[in-house]
């Protein structure tokens, strides 16, 4: 028999695992901001919504929301997540990772077609990690970004966003305020 606190002591190592391979595969990067923010704090945001807005208690998801962008920005391989965390968790980073030998407007086409399909779970880190990136564009925003480009992100945002919807409403309500927020901000 177990009882809650089982999952929390299989949970919290699995999270911090996966919370220590990216911060070792993110270290010296920077966020694009005027601050130069450590990358880090955008993939722990990415789960702090997950776990803390949505309520999703799913290891697997929460690593895969830790781990989403490691294999698009830095060395890490698809094979050493499925290595240390698991074919699930592969799975889940691989369905929201980008192709990058491909040019930007490309990735950009490819995220808004590939949205609908994505797995319900890919379709939660996108929700967060879209999340994540309008409230920091809100607060602080990329330092080499006109209005224009701003302004672009929130509807291309709006249209990736469009194709995940349906699985977690409170996600849904937070991604919306932070939209309408950058949308009010940038006019």
């Amino acid at each position: 028999m177990t009882d809650g606190n089982t999952d929390i002591a299989i949970a919290i190592p699995a999270l911090l695992e996966a919370t220590l391979f990216a911060a070792d595969k993110h270290r010296g990067q920077k966020r694009k901001d005027a601050q130069k923010t450590p990358y880090i704090n955008h993939p722990i945001y990415v789960v702090n919504l997950l776990a803390g807005v949505g309520g999703i208690t799913d290891v697997e998801l929460l690593q895969a929301g830790m781990l989403h962008d490691t294999v698009e920005d830095t060395d890490a391989t698809p094979e050493e997540i499925e290595t240390l965390f698991g074919y699930a968790v592969r799975s889940l980073v691989m369905e929201v990772t980008d192709d990058k030998s491909l040019e930007k407007q490309e990735r950009t086409r490819i995220q808004i077609e590939k949205a609908p399909g994505l797995s319900p779970r890919a379709k939660l880190i996108k929700l967060a990690d879209k999340t994540a990136n309008l409230t920091d564009m809100i607060a602080s925003p990329p330092a080499h970004w006109p209005l224009e480009r701003r302004q672009q992100y929130v509807v291309w945002s709006d249209k990736v966003i469009a194709g995940c919807r349906g699985h977690n409403t409170r996600l849904e309500e937070i991604y919306d305020a932070r939209a309408m927020e950058a949308r009010a901000r940038l006019t």
